[in-house]
Parts: structure tokens; C-alpha cells; sequence
């Protein structure tokens, strides 16, 4: 099979993708008072309406309504006054009622859109892109068709298999907790042209569905779920080629490992001369292939009729703009805010805002340091002063902070020993000249383990870099008196020599000379 590079030289890709999110920061279940509770005894949060006994009747969820209008605000989506729920009809043992309740033609929020910027790696998928190969960066939107409401179906438990799938299981238990939980289902036009771009899309979707609050967006827990379309086209060419439905992809990774092996698996049957089926299919992320489950339903397979227990929503326009009222800084608004508060890059602030937690740290950073506060509020001393530590805790954060907490799954950073104030005060220390880099990432380290301060930490540590110019100049000729051959090779434009002399000087003071002195004093007397 051939690699993705290759495959897209000849072809193009195009992708859609199905982003199912459940509403898991509400108290109760779309329809019933049934409590939302992930992990509980199974079947312990059932009732005749969940479970769809003959003769219950469904209330909606208005805070579920609440949420999936903030989404489509914050997708850039219209928000329709006049929707509907219908029935989906289908039989699985996974839905009682035998049908899900789910939008029509018209859902709550149509004709969407987000930009989505790809820098790095990235960006070299888009091979049809001269421009992105050269700058290695560009800018595409994605056109979003529709977030619809509906309500989620319950939990199948395969029992006997090996890796927990049907295929194998002896039995199957089902666990109707989950039944009617409010999820939304959020449908884009078919508009990514590589896996990369696929993935950064649901990155950034997860990004701005945690700032509003309304899911906790765990692949990891099923909370927040993918499917992807693919079909291929000769490059040049209009007309869409036959898609498959790539389903369990319940990870960043597994999403775009999935797409590049669909993309490369198509163009291998197209180039043979095969035909490409309409079929849902099943990403196996163990042996790393796609396997055909079903062939892909129509809209008429499931016998769409309006729900006959609920009436039609017609939002006014108060509540529409009480909903707007309500909508938080968004991850790029805050990452343009950073860059223009704080002078940071498109790839720093880009980093800081992939997760509210170190976004919220940094500003707490900045405000310790006394620059401006949550939500871009003036403190006292202003952002001026403090702007030249932004870099360096833009650096800790996203490589040092960020690190701990990927190596701590689960770890919450205000739970931690890492206070604001501690931050400020290790970046000052390093950008002062008190420790070196090395000694800081160890500093970094005792915070943690130790819950000390960092000036505490390097004191009883003998941390301290020596920073007397006069000191140092005493180490730099001792060490360039012992070693006159070398001086001689480097004044003879041997300069690599210099980390040498650098290495001889910090040996002679214990690692405690400050580097940058050290370099200084060295280039002046060996001219």
C-alpha cells in the first residue's frame, strides 16, 4: 500500500466529519429527570421515559437547549427560530424505545463555519498547496452544515472478547444509563483535504466546547465522539467520488491514523481497478486497518417522521441573545489577545490556549507579575513592565507545565504545588541570571515534589550562579593560562573551541558561573 504523501500527489481527499458531543455538565437527561452520572451501577439511572416504556412522555431539557445554542454562537452558525424533533426508527438492543429522538431537515443551528489554521508538519500534507509548502503555514475554513440535538443511545458491553469488541465476545450486556443523555451532533461539509487538518478541527473544537462549558469533551469516556466521510477524486476533477462512514475514532491520534489508512486503502482499490462501496467501517487502531461492518444506511432506512409527543421550538429573540450574552472568551480571541498584550507567537499563544487550564495559568502569571488580569482587565503597573517575562512563561508553561500534567493524566494544576507566583518567581530567577536553564528545569521539578518556594529550593541547594563579573574574570584567565595550545588553535580560527573554554570555566566554579558572563569575558580576551 502506498504512503499518504504519494497517494495525495495523484488524488484528492475529501472528508466530512460527524462530531457527536454529550452534554455532560448538565444535571439531568434531555428528556426525563434522570441523573447524568458517568461510571455509575449500570441500568441505576433508568425511568419509563429514558427507556421508553408505552405511555411515558418526553420533556425537553431547557438548559440542554441552552448549550447547543452557545455552540452554534460560537461556531459562527444561525441560529433557526422554528425546529423540530423526529423519530429515528431503528432496532438495536442498544435503544429500548426502538427509535431515537433526534432534528429534522432543520436543526437548532445551520450554516456554520470555522477558520482553521495549519502551521509545522501539518501543513506539508497539502501537497495541491505550493504556498503552504514554502511558508509552511496556511489558513482554510471549514464550512459547518448543521448542530443538531438528540439524544444518546445506551452502552453495549461485549463480554468474552479480548479487546472488549463484539467480534469474539460470547455475550453482550447493555447498560441504559446512557440512554437520552443530550447529545449534540455536530455535521461539517465535506471541506478537509488531509487527516491533519481533520484532527486539528476537532482539537480546536474540543478547545472551544471546554471554554463554554458545556461538556467535558473526554474521547477517553465517549463524551466526545467522531466519524469521518472519505471519498477520492483524480486530482482536477469535480465530481465526488463514493464515501465510506469511519467509525471509533475515539482519539486525536486514532482520528488521523484512521483517515490516512482509508485515504491510502481507497486509492489502492480505485488504482487496481475496484469499486469503492458505500459501507460504514470500523477503525481497528490495534492491527491498525479498517474493517467493513455494515453497508451505510439512507435517510429512508430509518422512516424519519416528526415526534408525535413533542410540539415545534420557536425561540424568540430574547432568548437567542440572552444565550449570546452568556458566550466567554473564546480560545482565538484569546489567543489574539495574548499576541497583542503580550507580544507572544502564532505558535505560543496557539499552545497556551489549547487547554483553559494553562490559558488560565498564564494570565494568572501575568497578573502576579503585574500585568493584565483574567478577561483583559488593567492591574496595577501595567503589561509594559512585565512583557519581557511573557516568552519565558509562555516556555515554562507549554513545555515544562504542560509535560507534567501529560505525565500525570488526570492531575488538575490547581491541585499542585506550581502556584502563579511561584512561576513568576522562577522565570525571574532565570531571566536574572540567579540559575542556569538546567538548574531551573530542577527548580521546576522540587516545586512540585517539595512544595517550596524556588528561591527556598536554590538556597538550600547552593544553586545560586555566580554572576560578579570580577569573579569570573579571574576563573576565564586561569583557565586560558592552562590551556595556551588551545588559545593559540582557536585564535588561528579553531572557534568551536569556545564551548571548551565555557566547559573548563563552569567546571572550575562548580556549574555556579553564569554562562552568558562567562561567553562574554572569553570572546573579549581571546579578541
Amino acid at each position: 500500500m502506498k504512503r499518504l504523501p504519494e497517494v495525495l500527489r495523484d488524488w484528492e481527499a475529501v472528508i466530512g466529519l460527524e462530531v457527536h458531543t454529550e452534554l455532560t455538565t448538565l444535571n439531568t437527561k434531555m428528556f426525563c429527570g434522570c441523573a447524568l452520572e458517568f461510571g455509575a451501577a449500570p441500568n441505576s439511572h433508568t425511568c419509563p421515559v429514558c427507556l421508553g416504556l408505552p405511555g411515558a412522555l418526553p420533556v425537553p431539557n431547557k438548559a440542554a437547549i441552552e448549550s447547543i445554542v452557545l455552540a452554534g454562537l460560537a461556531t459562527n452558525c444561525e441560529i433557526e427560530k422554528e425546529s423540530m424533533f423526529y423519530r429515528k426508527n431503528y432496532t438495536y438492543p442498544d435503544i429500548s424505545s426502538n427509535f431515537q429522538i433526534t432534528q429534522g431537515p432543520v436543526a437548532f443551528c445551520m450554516r456554520g463555519w470555522m477558520d482553521l489554521d495549519v502551521d509545522g508538519a501539518a501543513a506539508h500534507e497539502r501537497v495541491d498547496l505550493k504556498e503552504a509548502r514554502e511558508q509552511g503555514s496556511y489558513t482554510t475554513r471549514i464550512g459547518i452544515t448543521r448542530i443538531h440535538m438528540e439524544e444518546d443511545a445506551g452502552k453495549l458491553n461485549h463480554v468474552g472478547s479480548v479487546d472488549g469488541r463484539i467480534a469474539g465476545a460470547t455475550h453482550s450486556l447493555v447498560d441504559y444509563n446512557r440512554c437520552s443523555t443530550p447529545l449534540i451532533e455536530l455535521v461539517t461539509e465535506p471541506d478537509f483535504r488531509t487527516p491533519e487538518e481533520a484532527r486539528l478541527f476537532m482539537q480546536k473544537l474540543r478547545q472551544i466546547y471546554l471554554a463554554l462549558g458545556i461538556s467535558d469533551c473526554s474521547m477517553e469516556e465517549g463524551s466526545l465522539r467522531c466519524d469521518g466521510n472519505i471519498s477520492l477524486r483524480r486530482r482536477g476533477e469535480a465530481r465526488l467520488g463514493t464515501k465510506t462512514e469511519l467509525k471509533n475514532m475515539n482519539s486525536f491520534k486514532n482520528l488521523h491514523d484512521g483517515l490516512v489508512y482509508e485515504i491510502c486503502r481507497q486509492a489502492e482499490v480505485l488504482e487496481e481497478g475496484g469499486i469503492i462501496y458505500q459501507e460504514t467501517r470500523h477503525w481497528d487502531p490495534t492491527a491498525r486497518h479498517t474493517i467493513m461492518m455494515r453497508q451505510k444506511e439512507t435517510a429512508d432506512d430509518y422512516r424519519y417522521f416528526p415526534e408525535p409527543n413533542l410540539t415545534p421550538f420557536v425561540l424568540s429573540d430574547d432568548f437567542i441573545e440572552g444565550i449570546r450574552a452568556r458566550l466567554p472568551e473564546l480560545p482565538d480571541d484569546k489567543a489574539k489577545r495574548f499576541q497583542a498584550d503580550f507580544g507572544l507567537s502564532a505558535y505560543d499563544v496557539r499552545h497556551l490556549v489549547e487547554q483553559r487550564s494553562t490559558a488560565d495559568f498564564f494570565e494568572a502569571c501575568m497578573e502576579a507579575a503585574g500585568g493584565v488580569g483574567a478577561g483583559g482587565g488593567a492591574v496595577p503597573g501595567g503589561a509594559e513592565g512585565v512583557k519581557p517575562l511573557a516568552k519565558p512563561l509562555a516556555n515554562l508553561i507549554i513545555n515544562d507545565v504542560a509535560g507534567y500534567l501529560n505525565a500525570n493524566d488526570g492531575t488538575d494544576l490547581a491541585d499542585t504545588a506550581l502556584t502563579p507566583a511561584r512561576a513568576v518567581e522562577l522565570v525571574r530567577l532565570l531571566a536574572d541570571g540567579a540559575v542556569s536553564s538546567k538548574q531551573a528545569k530542577e527548580v521546576f521539578a522540587a516545586i512540585l515534589a517539595e512544595d517550596k518556594d524556588p528561591q527556598a529550593i536554590v538556597a538550600e541547594r547552593g544553586m545560586e550562579q555566580v554572576s560578579d563579573t570580577g569573579a569570573i574574570e579571574v576563573v576565564v584567565e586561569a583557565v586560558l593560562a592552562e590551556n595556551p595550545d588551545k588559545v593559540a588553535q582557536y585564535q588561528g580560527g579553531k572557534t568551536g573551541l569556545m564551548g571548551f573554554f565555557v566547559g573548563q570555566c563552569m567546571k572550575a566554579m562548580g556549574g555556579q558561573g553564569n554562562p552568558k558572563v562567562i561567553n562574554e569575558l572569553l570572546a573579549k580576551k581571546l579578541g
